[in-house]
């Protein structure tokens, strides 16, 4: 049947390979390529302004560099080292016209000199050559002014030049200005930031002054701790006098260079709706924390509280606090979601392994984006994040084809790591933005496991970039992408292989659950507020976007991806029950006959156990070889079929993007959310209750809440005894079994005495409501 002539075209999510004119090739060697040979090479003409001399004191000078249709304007030149890059194969002239005008001039153009020079006569900058010296050229007057000169140099370049992170570029010139061109620039962040645990151990308060009597009324005194914006507090102390206990762990993230305080105080809650009084508080800066590498206990301080005393008007030390307070650097700080996580590192330098390898990434291009702003045009750019190294492109202005070829490289200290590369569309170009109001939006990101890469093998791929809405998954584009893994040793690779994933901290002192969700997102705002201080910042939404700050979030859809991973994780027990149950009812002779001879065979002869294991053993082995040629040759993708993108109703896509807590409000969206919670609610209910009426089953055999019932299994317990006291185990093994592997007229359909008493136990079912 012939597809209707305008059904909407299916969109193509795959994987493709790419054929870039790179020159890298397939290698083993330990250190990165300096010369860009995973990237396209692009020339560069790059022009450098630093000063002008010989102008009037009045003249507030700017240059203009035109060269056919492109025009690019400099700032005021008292900014030295302004540089220039025209991409030469989009030059319609060979001529460079440099126009030195005055800002200040009220009458004409401004132009008080020129100077201009031909596009062939700039020499090719060959690395690792130094670069070319800067050279003071004559203006041709235009306003009678004599001797005055500029100070520049020109020359062609590609991307490993020195000078390809800081110009600005024509094309984006011709389009931004003034505010908007510093976000253009590309840049490496690299340590921008180095996170720490910090541990507030709460033990105890010790003479306590409180403000009133409290009427007899038992009092709730808690600490509470805050770090920059996050407050925690403890539970209330337990000890109900003037020296309470509480023996607390709050824990915070906090990033170096510390800026902020640690300030500690000692509340009593004055009213059910969660006022309180403050009894005393401490300021502790970060600075004078010790740091500790191991899980050796602090040092316990104690330390004055201060307060305000009414009588006397002044300041007055009268109580203390005592707390083990360190910041532990034998942690990883995470700061992605398990699944993903880029690096394992512990916080402290010395507890670092050696780097086993190097991996390079050549963002090449992008192809057929679509606006995702009203805009109606994309300022596309990529941000690439691999440990505590957040990489940066160059913004290309108004492409949805745009060609970045830039070339980055990270140590990897574990193969079984992930890189995320995700791409953004700048809404920060134009002078009028100001931050706070326009935000980046996400094009798509890609992530890529490491531990899936071939050592030393270039793979060349284009990349969907998908955004989930709430109308369903919506293809924006794709992106092109060099990747190489590079170790440094494969005995050194496998053997991490065989260590702890994460640092010795996190199975000495774990961390809980709840810990753990709390210190995700401070690690998310410590990051965004370090990389929002950088120059071109990088933004809270594309921290959050790259962190998936958002995985934790509920999604029905998830829910029910997770529940078909594990019915085919379990797919091997279940095929087994039913091979089981086909051997029981001896409806194949085939199955049933193999069967009772093998356990019969195990029962006589036990050895046999581990002969069938090395057996087993030896299928794992062949199994592999045989697999080996058929493995996966390309990078593991985003499965449509398995995400339920594609089936996943509006209304719960809509559900799972909106955030917490909710921002809709009319009221039937919200009843019919809940009453799918509800529903989905009741199932986990249910289950939950009947896997707690079993276990209290078997804990009632010997409760006596049915009398009749435990004197019944005690009474089995002591037959049993004697039972297994005089037969030979081996015997009672192959008579159970053998009875169970009978055929079905020689059994009995019926359930059999332990399964009867077991179900007429009682549980707490009927004990509450």
């Amino acid at each position: 049947m012939l597809a209707p002539q305008n059904a909407p075209k299916k969109e193509d999510f795959s994987l493709k390979e790419i054929k870039p004119k790179i020159t890298g090739k397939a290698a083993n060697a330990s250190g990165p390529s300096t010369t860009f040979d995973l990237v396209e090479q692009m020339q560069y003409l790059y022009v450098k302004f630093e000063k002008v001399r010989g102008l009037p004191p009045a003249c507030h000078p700017y240059i203009e560099v035109n060269i056919g249709n492109y025009k690019a304007t400099t700032q005021h030149l008292e900014n030295n080292n302004q540089v220039f890059a025209f991409k030469r194969d989009k030059l319609q002239s060979n001529k460079v016209d440099i126009l030195v005008k005055d800002k200040a001039a009220v009458v004409g153009d401004g132009t008080i000199g020129k100077f201009d020079f031909a596009v062939n006569e700039a020499q090719m900058r060959i690395l690792p050559n130094s670069p070319f010296a800067s050279q003071w050229v004559r203006l041709k007057d235009e306003k009678e002014l004599k001797g005055a000169e500029l100070l520049l140099a020109y020359w062609m370049g590609a991307q490993a030049d020195g000078a390809f992170n800081e110009p600005y570029y024509a094309d984006t010139a011709s389009v931004v200005s003034g505010y908007g061109v510093s976000e253009t620039h590309p840049k490496m962040y690299d340590f921008y930031y180095k996170l720490w645990y910090l541990r507030v151990n709460v033990i105890q308060a010790e003479d306590l002054v409180f403000i009133d009597m409290n009427n007899g009324k038992p009092r709730e005194i808690f600490v509470k701790a805050s770090v920059g914006r996050w407050v925690l507090r403890t539970k209330a102390s337990q000890t109900k006098t003037d020296n309470p206990m509480w023996n607390e762990d709050l824990m915070f993230v906090v990033a170096e260079k510390f800026e902020d305080d640690l300030i500690v105080s000692v509340e009593e809650k004055a009213d059910s709706m969660g006022g309180s009084f403050t009894l005393g508080s401490c300021k502790i800066p970060l600075g004078n924390i010790a740091k500790r590498n191991n899980a050796a206990a602090a040092t316990a301080v104690k330390y004055n509280l201060e307060m305000m005393e009414k009588l006397e008007g002044k300041v007055k030390f009268a109580s203390k606090i005592q707390m083990r307070v360190s910041l532990d650097g034998g942690y990883h700080v995470l700061d992605e979601p398990a699944h993903s996580i880029s690096d394992y590192r512990p916080s402290a330098k010395a507890l670092w392994k050696p780097k086993i390898g190097v991996l390079e990434l050549g963002i090449i291009s992008a192809s057929t984006l679509k606006p995702v702003q009203p805009k109606n045009r994309v300022d596309a750019y990529c941000v690439a994040k691999y440990g505590p190294k957040w990489v940066k492109t160059r913004t290309v202005v108004d492409s949805r084809d745009p060609k970045w070829n830039e070339q980055y490289n990270w140590d990897v200290y574990d193969a079984c790591t992930v890189i995320t590369v995700a791409v953004f569309d700048n809404n920060h170009l134009e002078s009028w933005d100001k931050a706070g109001r326009a935000m980046d939006l996400p094009i798509g990101k890609v992530k890529i496991r490491l531990s899936t890469l071939e050592a030393g093998k270039i793979y060349k791929n284009s990349f969907p970039l998908m955004v989930l809405q709430p109308s369903g998954l919506d293809k924006k584009g794709e992106i092109q992408l060099v990747v190489r893994f590079s170790v440094d040793s494969m005995l050194n690779t496998l053997w991490t292989y065989t260590q702890p994933l994460m640092p010795k901290m996190h199975y000495l002192q774990p961390l809980s659950v709840d810990q753990m969700s709390i210190l995700l997102q401070q690690a998310a705002d410590a990051i965004a507020l370090k990389l929002s201080k950088s120059e071109p910042p990088i933004r809270r939404e594309v921290v959050d976007y790259v962190l998936d700050v958002k995985a934790r979030s509920w999604s029905l859809r998830r829910a029910r991806v997770n529940f078909e991973r594990i019915v085919k994780v379990l797919d091997v027990f279940f095929w087994l029950i039913k091979k089981f149950d086909q051997a029981r009812s001896w409806t194949n002779l085939w199955i049933s006959i193999p069967v009772l001879v093998a356990f019969t065979i195990l029962v006589v002869w036990p050895r046999t156990l581990i002969y069938t294991l090395i057996v087993a053993l030896v299928y794992c082995v062949f199994a592999g070889i045989r697999s080996y040629p058929n493995r996966p040759k390309q990078i593991p993708h985003i499965n449509i079929e398995l995400s339920h993108l594609h089936t996943a109703l509006p209304d719960v896509l809509d559900e799972e993007l909106d955030p917490f807590p909710t921002r809709r409000t009319d009221v039937e969206t919200l009843r019919r959310r809940y009453d799918r919670l509800r529903s989905i609610g009741l199932n986990i209910q249910t289950l939950l209750g009947d896997i707690a009426t079993q276990g209290e089953r078997v804990q009632s055999l010997l409760s006596w809440r049915d009398p009749r019932a435990t004197s019944m299994f005690v009474i089995s317990c002591v037959i049993a005894v004697f039972i297994l006291s005089v037969v030979r185990f081996d015997a009672i093994v192959f008579l159970a079994g053998g009875y169970v592997l009978l055929p079905p007229i020689f059994r009995t359909r019926f359930p059999v005495y332990p399964q009867n008493l077991l179900r007429r136990m009682p549980a707490k079912t009927d004990i509450f409501v």
